[in-house]
């Protein structure tokens, strides 16, 4: 399914003020793979994610989407194939009701009213929230407004989900949540986070990133079992591997 395929050859990206915050990177990701990318603030993970939809423009180097570079004329078709979940969920939710903001996709797709409808609440459904649907996005908590974010993404039914830190906002019981729903989608996942053990639970695959490099690819086990790698690029291990402070033995 080469559709399902990302992509990056040699990216470098220079933000206006001069910040070269990605250097000559290079990552292929295929089908099914469930990546996490981590690292430290800084590290570029990031503005690698808005390169992957077409967000962000390449200073150098490649993006490609299956089997078409990524380019004004491909952006239309990327972006239904690539569902980016953005940091803040109040960058997603611009209309005056959920409903409306998980319509928005499928409607720009000029598909018919019926299936864009049933796209809207199959989404709302998947995310538990269809009693939310009339409600304007301002009166909602954060962790319902990362539901709805998420589900404006669904309703696109994309082939590869994008997630820059999922859980953020999200309490211990939609966090667990959160990673319920993301077990279930079985096409590529690609997530930026700060929330280690979500990458233990969610990705077999662990992409290191330092100072706008690659430090690291490799099996998720082995990359936070490697504690000289961890202190090098500012992590620590997930908690859930880390020993009892007062016994010393493995939670």
């Amino acid at each position: 399914m080469s559709h399902h395929i990302v992509e990056v050859r040699n990216l470098t990206h220079t933000y206006p003020d001069g910040t070269t915050a990605i250097k000559d990177m290079s990552i292929r990701i295929t089908h099914g793979e469930s990546v996490a990318l981590v690292g430290a603030n800084g590290a570029g993970k990031s503005t690698l994610l808005l390169h992957l939809n077409g967000y962000l423009t390449p200073g150098s180097g490649t993006v490609r989407i299956g089997d078409y570079p990524l380019t004004k004329e491909t952006l239309r078709e990327a972006r239904r194939t690539v569902g980016m979940i953005f940091q803040d969920a109040d960058d997603q939710l611009f209309m005056p009701t959920i409903y409306e903001d998980v319509a928005f996709g499928p409607h720009n797709l000029g598909l018919p009213r019926e299936e864009v409808e049933k796209r809207v609440n199959d989404a709302l459904s998947r995310m538990g929230i269809e009693h939310l649907k009339k409600r304007p996005p301002y009166h909602l908590s954060a962790g319902e407004k990362r539901r709805a974010a998420i589900a404006t993404v669904l309703s696109m039914t994309p082939d590869i989900l994008v997630l820059d830190e999922p859980t953020t906002g999200l309490d211990p019981r939609g966090r667990r949540q959160i990673i319920s729903l993301l077990r279930e989608f079985t096409h590529t996942k690609i997530i930026a986070t700060h929330d280690l053990d979500l990458v233990l639970d969610l990705c077999t695959r662990t992409i290191v990133l330092h100072e706008g490099r690659i430090r690291a690819d490799g099996q998720t086990g082995a990359i936070f079992s490697d504690l000289d790698l961890l202190d090098e690029c500012c992590l620590e291990k997930p908690l859930s591997m880390q020993g009892c402070p007062l016994c010393g033995r493995q939670r």
